[in-house]
């Protein structure tokens, strides 16, 4: 159950009044689906693994991997940054953002979005509102720049700016050569929240970007402009979790259409230009999805594993047999989707049926954030740092 991963610790970003409701009754809480039975078809392997600092336990959070010309960057909660060699895993360069704090202590920097590598810059945001911009080469300080909130999503970078979506709603753009400030607009907040932004997409020099009050939105970041909105989630429900309408997945762009995904909501396909609502399914999740030729690839907020066509959101097939296992997004990788669940297990599904074809223990910790593909590998990082490259 994907609300599991975001209710821990850390959980919601809300105000939760005295006396009220989370939860219905005892049928509300959830199991856990026990291991599916796989026989392999082939036999995934690990390339190389590596530690990047501690990790980040049973905290949100959305960091994640990135590769950029050969070299892998990743970060820890508590600070550590570390780039390694795609090959074979090897230090090229490692940092630490902790701040001291006394003679012999110092305080962790709560790294909690990001790796985002672009322009000769690693960029990484933190709980403690601040974003770092790192120069690739040495992992040397390029700038640091306090933001109006928690940075929790990715930063985006897009035309010189780069874009960060804070936890109090609001989405702020930085010059990328400095980190200044250029411009902020505000989403608006509900007053209840899961705790996790959308990383805004970027298409014509506009950011579309979900929000915590069901709302996709279109700005214009240079002006600070609103250009439309258009809400895919509505709060409804007896229970303040049923009425959790978060879209804190990240809009995908295709051929002039965005895809979006709320919790509790709808995966909607609105039109760029207008933001009109093109088609709507009523699905659910805080998991990033994936949009591939024709077909739509998600995890719902259960964690049934989908297939959907693009023109009008039929579904295609779906894999049931890993709910509530608290599966980390979808990745597409050598024409399987791959996702971790919370057990550190591998699941490996074929595009065209939904049926298993592997699956492969990998680490005890478990996992939490996305896995990403890229240059022949599968890239993961577990809860207590672990990096892998994943190779099929």
């Amino acid at each position: 159950m994907q609300l599991r991963k975001l209710l821990l610790p850390g959980l919601l970003s809300v105000t939760l009044l005295s006396g009220c409701s989370l939860f219905n009754s005892e049928e509300d809480v959830v199991k856990m689906s026990p291991l599916p039975t796989v026989t392999n078809q082939f036999n995934p392997s690990t390339a190389w693994s590596t530690s990047v600092g501690s990790g980040i336990g049973d905290f949100h959070s959305n960091l994640h991997p990135a590769l950029d010309s050969g070299v892998v960057y990743a970060a820890d909660r508590r600070g550590t940054v570390k780039a390694v060699s795609a090959s074979d895993g090897k230090e090229v360069w490692s940092v630490n953002l902790a701040e001291k704090s006394g003679w012999f202590s110092s305080s962790p920097a709560l790294l909690s979005g990001g790796v985002t590598v672009a322009g000769g810059h690693v960029y990484v945001g933190s709980e403690k509102a601040k974003v770092y911009a790192l120069n690739t080469n040495d992992g040397s300080q390029a700038w640091k720049t306090n933001v109006a909130g928690e940075a929790l999503s990715r930063p985006v970078v897009s035309d010189g700016l780069v874009l960060i979506h804070t936890s109090n709603g609001q989405l702020q753009a930085l010059n990328e050569s400095d980190g200044a400030v250029k411009g902020t607009v505000n989403l608006d907040m509900p007053s209840l929240s899961l705790r996790g932004e959308s990383a805004p997409a970027t298409a014509y020099g506009a950011a579309i970007v979900g929000g915590d009050n069901g709302r996709v939105s279109a700005v214009l970041m240079q002006q600070g402009q609103m250009i439309w909105q258009q809400r895919i989630s509505q709060a409804t429900g007896p229970t303040e979790i049923d009425r959790l309408s978060d879209v804190d997945t990240t809009p995908v762009i295709v051929n002039g259409v965005v895809y979006a995904l709320a919790y509790n909501g709808n995966l909607t396909a609105l039109d760029l230009r207008s933001g009109q609502i093109m088609w709507k399914r009523e699905l659910g999740s805080v998991s990033n999805f994936i949009v591939d030729g024709n077909r739509i690839y998600m995890i719902d907020q259960n964690d049934r594993v989908l297939a959907l066509t693009t023109d009008g959101g039929v579904t295609l097939w779906t894999q049931s047999d890993l709910l509530h296992r608290n599966l980390t997004a979808p990745a597409l990788y050598n024409g399987y989707i791959v996702t971790g669940d919370s057990e550190g297990y591998m699941h490996w599904i074929n595009v065209e049926d939904g049926r298993f074809v592997a699956q492969q223990k990998v680490d005890g910790s478990g996992f939490l954030t996305d896995p990403v593909a890229a240059e022949g590998k599968l890239l993961i990082q577990a809860k207590d740092g672990t990096l892998y490259a994943i190779t099929r």
